[in-house]
């Protein structure tokens, strides 16, 4: 008897087939896209015009208050015209208010406050931001509180203090209590937090250096964009105050605002004057940020690409 042998059963699957790469292969599929430029829309511009308009308009209007006088600035509509009294009443407004004086005294006022602010808080918030001590965490919560207080509470113990020194109707007594913030000591800790990595503090120890070096050599570049927002916000600031250089100076040595207070004086008050004077206060700060404002703008940038 025969026996035949059957061959041996293979049970393995088809292959499938293999599917086709996307169209452009996959190294199309892999490129980077970080440098893909993303084009806004027709309503991003319309609410870009929208905005500036709005952000320009009372700038615009001042000029044109400024630029008439009071009988036509009281009529209803109001025009949005420029007029021809322009020069005329920015020539009135400087002689009556005394301006040249008071935006010399603003200037040293506001730029000796934004510096020592900007110095002082970049050390403060270095300090916070990436130095080891007791208490450190404390003193940070102390610093923010004060931010809670209202500073009108502290006008009087303050104003009697400059009378003591022998500083009342004098600068110094607006220059001294805001030489640092505690808003801008803050803003230099979060931004020192981020921008500043802890490796290059490390390594300006290993080479030997001291703080104050490190402070110098290493914080200082990389604080530059936040120390320059600071200064600009800080300036304004301190040329615009209003309160505590209305309480310890007079007439004779006054700031900017101050001395506006002269042209709302009398029984009838000239709009038109008091828009001049506004205008000549207002002309410095927008010459600053047209010198300035591009630099300021690419330091941020440059600090946002570091981070």
């Amino acid at each position: 008897m025969t026996t035949h042998s059957l061959p041996a059963r293979t049970d393995t699957p088809a292959e499938a087939p293999a599917e086709k790469p996307p169209r452009g292969g996959t190294r199309r599929l892999m490129r980077p896209r970080a440098g893909r430029q993303h084009h806004a829309g027709p309503l991003a511009y319309v609410l870009l015009a929208v905005m500036a308009v709005l952000s320009i308009f009372p700038l615009y209007w001042t000029m044109v208050a400024a630029s008439t006088d009071n009988t036509r600035v009281s009529q209803t509509p109001p025009p949005f015209l420029p007029g021809p009294n322009l020069f005329s009443n920015l020539a009135r407004a400087w002689d009556e208010a005394a301006m040249g004086k008071a935006m010399i005294n603003s200037l040293i006022v506001a730029g000796v406050i934004a510096l020592s602010t900007v110095m002082f808080a970049t050390l403060a918030g270095f300090a916070f931001a990436k130095l080891r001590f007791k208490g450190r965490n404390a003193l940070l919560m102390l610093v923010i509180g004060t931010m809670l207080v209202p500073p009108q509470l502290g006008v009087v113990p303050l104003f009697m203090m400059m009378s003591e020194l022998g500083w009342s109707q004098q600068l110094p007594a607006v220059i001294f209590p805001t030489l640092v913030s505690a808003v801008g000591v803050f803003f230099m800790r979060q931004y020192l937090s981020e921008a500043l990595p802890d490796e290059l503090v490390e390594a300006g120890r290993v080479d030997g250096a001291h703080s104050l070096r490190i402070f110098w050599s290493i914080v200082l570049p990389v604080a530059r964009p936040a120390m320059a927002v600071l200064f600009m916000i800080t300036f304004v600031h301190a040329w615009n105050d209003f309160f505590w250089p209305f309480v310890v100076l007079d007439m004779t040595n006054p700031t900017v605002p101050v001395a506006l207070t002269q042209l709302s004086a009398g029984y009838v008050r000239d709009q038109s004057l008091i828009m001049a004077g506004a205008l000549l206060g207002t002309l410095p700060l927008l010459l600053m940020f047209i010198v300035f404002g591009r630099q300021i703008v690419s330091g941020i940038m440059a600090g946002a690409v570091k981070g």
